[in-house]
């Protein structure tokens, strides 16, 4: 098994020696991943009352993409690229344009749809949430633990894993559904750390964390973001990593929100859309959460879903 530094792509095939989807040698990995470690935490029904005890998860992938189905090799793709260009700078554009498609198709069966026009922030159909449900985050301070850190200071609940290559994820209980709702969240990253892994909202996920839902997640340093979908055991692109001006770079707050109607999910960013994509995967009645990766100290406040 080979691991690619960069993303942290893995691949089977021992006879590749690059990774490709950005070219960066390829170092020699363990076959089994180290195990990522998750804790359920519900807040305060509306009743003010604290819910069931937090339950504890041990899962085993911590790297976004890793699988445990055997993946094929595609160097080819990278042969015929190559040819590609060369067709074009012989005239073929046909030919070339039919390859560049090719090595830029999606993965899986999930239908995505990027728009780059930002949608106007008071559009219609964005404001008519008028019931809001805000979430207590000072209830969802918990002791000390191996797993993650939390705390909640000057209004804001920080959250961290305890090391780079894992991820700290948190959900609220079963009444607090996303299902036909516009959640979001702000957040910062206080030390303004990268983070492959990434961060931000969990939406339409089991109460079970990371049995079945989404995470919309950014990366403030590279000024990117990416959603993915959980199954027991598996963490699974949606939408790869893409870079997006919409992201406020450094320390400054951004606010992330997904807005679910029938089948469709609009993703936000600071108010303009960012992407879209199918719910061909969710959850029926699944809530939110937070997720924080590769120990990124990240603040979060004012977590809501509008209905």
């Amino acid at each position: 098994m080979k691991s690619c530094p960069t993303c942290r792509r893995t691949y089977p095939d021992h006879g590749l020696n690059f990774c490709l989807e950005d070219g960066t040698p390829l170092v020699t990995a363990s076959d089994e991943p180290p195990a990522t470690m998750v804790m359920n935490t519900p807040p305060t029904n509306p009743g003010g009352q604290m819910a069931a005890p937090p339950t504890m998860q041990t899962s085993w992938d911590a790297k976004p993409n890793y699988s445990l189905q055997p993946k094929k090799s595609r160097a080819w793709l990278w042969v015929v690229g190559v040819l590609g260009i060369g067709l074009l700078l012989c005239g073929g554009g046909i030919a070339g344009l039919f390859v560049i498609g090719i090595m830029n198709e999606p993965q899986g069966n999930t239908v995505i749809s990027t728009d780059p026009t930002p949608a106007p922030t008071g559009s219609p159909a964005r404001n008519d949430r008028a019931n809001v449900e805000k979430l207590d985050l000072s209830k969802w301070v918990r002791d000390s633990s191996s797993f993650g850190t939390t705390e909640f200071t000057g209004g804001e609940f920080l959250m961290a894993a305890r090391q780079r290559g894992y991820y700290y994820v948190l959900v609220a209980p079963a009444e607090s559904t996303s299902e036909n709702a516009r959640a979001s969240v702000t957040l910062r990253n206080m030390n303004d750390a990268p983070s492959n892994l990434g961060y931000g909202l969990i939406f339409l996920s089991n109460p079970t964390p990371l049995v079945k839902g989404y995470a919309f997640l950014i990366d403030t340093k590279t000024r990117r973001y990416r959603v993915v979908r959980h199954e027991p055991s598996k963490e699974l692109p949606v939408v790869n990593w893409a870079k997006s001006d919409l992201i406020r770079p450094g320390t400054a707050e951004n606010t992330l929100e997904a807005d679910h109607r029938g089948d469709n999910i609009d993703l936000y960013i600071n108010g303009q859309k960012a992407t879209s994509i199918r719910n061909v995967h969710g959850y029926q009645g699944g809530v939110v959460g937070l997720y924080s990766g590769d120990g990124v100290r990240i603040a979060f406040k004012d977590l809501e879903i509008r209905r």
